[in-house]
């Protein structure tokens, strides 16, 4: 079941999704976003060291580092 979060304002639901991107310079990086529904990289659990919150003017869930 993969990780999914309800805005408060839309009460839309968002899927955590995951995947790699290499940079320029050959460090590879993981990139985290939401999407409105499961598809390829959909992840089962929240990082490690992250958490979520809702940008309080779209309703759109963000993944930021906890601090």
């Amino acid at each position: 079941m993969p990780f999914s979060v309800v805005s408060n304002k839309s009460g839309k639901t968002y899927i955590l999704h995951a995947r790699k991107q290499e940079l320029k310079g050959g460090q590879q990086v993981t990139l985290y976003y939401f999407a409105g529904a499961a598809g390829e990289g959909a992840i089962d659990a929240l990082p490690a060291g992250y958490e979520v919150s809702e940008n309080s003017k779209t309703g759109l869930p963000l993944l930021k580092k906890k601090k």
